[in-house]
Order: C-alpha cells, then sequence, then structure tokens
C-alpha cells in the first residue's frame, strides 16, 4: 500500500458514514454497513441510481466499467414503470452486478428519499434539473457521497441549495463528483495548464459554442397528469431543465471558466424560440438560439453561442476558443502561438468514463474530492446568461445570486397530482419569456 492510501481514510470508513442514515424497510438496511461491504468477501461501493433517463444509464454502464468493486442496489426514477424497466435491463446485461429486489426499486417525485435510504454508499443523480437541488440536499444530509449530472439547478435558489449542501458534504467529508467531463480528459488538463502556464500571455477573450439541431419531443401518454407529462418532456420547460444554455451550453461555459479561472461578474445577451418544435408554443417555452457576452471582474470577455435548429443546413459547432497576448487555443485540439509551430494537444478523451473510474479508484483508495462548487457555479454561469438573454438586461452574477426568480415554487412538497409551473394558457400555449419584458427577479 502506498504511503497517501496509508495516511488517507480508509475507504471502509468512508462507507460505515454512509451508513448512518439509512431507512428501514427493506432487506438491505436491515444488515450492518460493515456485513454489507464485506458481503462478497471485500469491500463494496454499493450504488442508487435516482433518474433512469439516458446520463443515468450512462452513468451506470461506467460505474460497472471501473475497476473498483461496486453493485447497484436501488434504483428510482418518477416513472415507476421506467425505473423498473431499467432494472430489468440492467440485470440482463449485468447480471448478478445488480442486486435490486422489487422493494429497492421506487417511482414517484419523492422515490428518490427510498433510493437513498436504502443503504447505498454512492448516489448517482440523474434527474432533470430542476430536481436535483433538494435531491443533491438529501443526498448530504443522509451521508452518502454523490455523483450528480449538470446542471445541478434550473435557478438561483436551487443553486444556493446546492452550494450550502456542497459546503455541508465539505464538513462530512463526502465525495462530490460533478458530470462537467471534460474536467477529467487529459487533453483539457492538459491544454488549460499549458494556458495557464502562458503558452498564448494572457488570456482576454474566450468564445465558447454549442450549436447543435433539434432535440426530442415526447408526446402526452394517455392517463399524464400535467406534472407527469412535463417531467416526461423536461427539457422543453424553463423549471425543469433550464433551457439549453444550462442543459448542453454548460459543458462550454465551464471550459471557458476554467480557462479565466474565474466566473463572470455579469452578462448581456439575446435570444429567442421561434423555431423551437416548429415554432409551436403548445409543446415547448423555451429557446433556441442565445448569444451571450459575459464579462469577468478583469474586464476580459467570454462569448458565448447556443442553438438548437433542425435540419442539416445549419452550422453545427460544439468547441471553446482561447484567444490570448500571444496566440491562440482550439481547446483539446491545438495551441496557435504567434510566433513558433502551433502545439497538438496530447491525451485521452472519454471524459464520461474517466470521471467515474476517477471516483471510483478515489472511494476505493479511501481519497476524497469535492466538485460542488465548481459544478454549481457553472450551472449559475449558465443560468446568468440565460437571464440576460430573456431579460435583455445587463444581469449582474451578484444580484441573480440573491435574489433570482424561483422556478420551481413549493417543490420539495410536490406530488405528481401537483400543478406544475408551466401553466397553458387559454390558447394552449405555455408563456414564453419575452426580452424587454421577462422579469429575471419576479
Amino acid at each position: 500500500m502506498s504511503k497517501k492510501s496509508e495516511s488517507a481514510p480508509s475507504r471502509r470508513k468512508f462507507l460505515k458514514t454512509s451508513g448512518s442514515a439509512v431507512a428501514a424497510g427493506t432487506a438491505l438496511s436491515q444488515i450492518p454497513i460493515e456485513n454489507v461491504v464485506h458481503a462478497a468477501g471485500s469491500d463494496t461501493v454499493s450504488v442508487a441510481l435516482v433518474g433512469c433517463g439516458g446520463r443515468g444509464s450512462g452513468a451506470i454502464a461506467q460505474i460497472r466499467n471501473t475497476r473498483g468493486n461496486t453493485r447497484l442496489v436501488a434504483v428510482a426514477d418518477v416513472n415507476a414503470k421506467k425505473a423498473k424497466d431499467r432494472v430489468d435491463g440492467y440485470k440482463k446485461q449485468f447480471n448478478d452486478w445488480v442486486d435490486v429486489p422489487e422493494d429497492r426499486v421506487f417511482g414517484g417525485i419523492d422515490g428518490y428519499k427510498h433510493a437513498i435510504d436504502s443503504g447505498a454508499d454512492l448516489v448517482v443523480i440523474a434527474t432533470p434539473p430542476g430536481f436535483k437541488p433538494q435531491q443533491f440536499e438529501y443526498a448530504v444530509k443522509a451521508g452518502k457521497h454523490v455523483f450528480c449530472e449538470k446542471p445541478v439547478a434550473s435557478d438561483a435558489p436551487g443553486v444556493r441549495r446546492v452550494l450550502a449542501a456542497t459546503q455541508e458534504a465539505k464538513k462530512k467529508n463526502l465525495m462530490v463528483g460533478i458530470g462537467l467531463q471534460r474536467r477529467h480528459e487529459e487533453r483539457y488538463i492538459n491544454n488549460v495548464k499549458m494556458l495557464h502556464d502562458g503558452a498564448i500571455g494572457e488570456i482576454n477573450l474566450m468564445r465558447v459554442y454549442w450549436n447543435g439541431r433539434g432535440i426530442w419531443y415526447r408526446n402526452r401518454e394517455p392517463g399524464m397528469t400535467d406534472m407527469q407529462f412535463q417531467c416526461n418532456n423536461w427539457y422543453h420547460f424553463i423549471w425543469a431543465s433550464g433551457d439549453q444554455i444550462c442543459e448542453q451550453h454548460i459543458h462550454n461555459l465551464d471550459v471557458g471558466n476554467w480557462v479565466m479561472n474565474d466566473y463572470p461578474i455579469m452578462a448581456n445577451g439575446m435570444g429567442g424560440g421561434e423555431e423551437r418544435v416548429g415554432g409551436d408554443r403548445t409543446k415547448s417555452q423555451i429557446f433556441d438560439h442565445t448569444f451571450v457576452e459575459y464579462t469577468y471582474a478583469s474586464g476580459h470577455k467570454m462569448y458565448s453561442q447556443g442553438r438548437h435548429l433542425a435540419g442539416n443546413k445549419t452550422f453545427s459547432h460544439v468547441a471553446e476558443y482561447a484567444h490570448g497576448s500571444k496566440g491562440t487555443c482550439k481547446m483539446a485540439s491545438a495551441i496557435v502561438p504567434n510566433k513558433g509551430e502551433p502545439i497538438l494537444m496530447k491525451g485521452k478523451g472519454g471524459g464520461h468514463q474517466q470521471e467515474q473510474t476517477d471516483l471510483i479508484e478515489a472511494l476505493m483508495k479511501g481519497d476524497i474530492y469535492n466538485e460542488g462548487e465548481y459544478g454549481a457555479k457553472a450551472t449559475f454561469t449558465a443560468i446568468l446568461g440565460r437571464e440576460a438573454c430573456y431579460s435583455a438586461q445587463v444581469i449582474k452574477w451578484d444580484d441573480l445570486l440573491k435574489n433570482g426568480k424561483d422556478y420551481c415554487p413549493g417543490i420539495d412538497k410536490w406530488t405528481v397530482d401537483t400543478a406544475p409551473p408551466a401553466v397553458q394558457g387559454e390558447d394552449g400555449k405555455y408563456p414564453v419569456p419575452q426580452p424587454g419584458v421577462w422579469n429575471p427577479f419576479a
């Protein structure tokens, strides 16, 4: 064993901490945690999944692919059938790695509580962003290690909850991983280090892009409540997804902040949604394009483009560029100094797998890290830009973080029968932010 591993708290100690809030009512929860982690003859990281969509499924598969001793012990989704179907699929794919009997498969908006209380050591949160703050907060209170997909919230009150829970996780020595996988890609890590070491001089501008094509839309199924419909079709509602700038463009914005080694103090922008779902506002309320100018305390800028337009004739581009006093850089690709030859970036990609490999290896060694703060602030960078576009105003970071609009009022008491925040008008259309009228502080 290395000196680092000997001096660090043992992984068994971490797992014992995780067992402090185990709930009654399942077979696993009746067993002392020391017995659980030795059930297979060696320490095991027991995993609970909250949210059975694409990223949740991907994260579970990637955890399974690590070299760590792990197993899946609980699954929850607002849609109980989806949770059950996902477990059935996992059992066929992963066999005895999946230890999820029927009484550890949970549905409903509060199903996450039961999954978190099921005796797991690590909770994977991969739900729509609007739900993540309460789920992250609950997991930390229960003493669980957490991997939370990005973005971690859809509004300022949610970000504040995540920041507070992040500090609590630090006090409890809990692992917090955030799904901003570029932070775990070798080529990005090497690239950012070279920029911070002065490869292109003082960096005065970042340009970041997530310009893609259309996204999915899911029709209402028979018998669905309004809340169930919006949860199933979550990308199209501001309270649930935070809009495209939060849900996807956050990756590029995070790289910009990482390179700048700072967070913006204000933003102004523009955008609209004329072509989203063919312009049918009975189906969606989010924008399909945004442009934001972010300003840092140094006076330096980050220009952001985000777009979703269906069809093959639109310019699709997902990338980040740094501009400095001595050259330019396309992130994870090449540094082009004003003098000398271009420097091609080397290193592995595959950040989705690497972030899980790093997390599980750290837990198995008894190490700890916490990505909650930059995850929350990357999320808020996106929210800041969104509100600047929605309102056509210059929005300051501190003002919005303190007084920003609550898109999920009363969320801790929601059920599938609760009326969701986005309400159709008499014409059947959902409210869409109108620049110049929208109030980001209402």
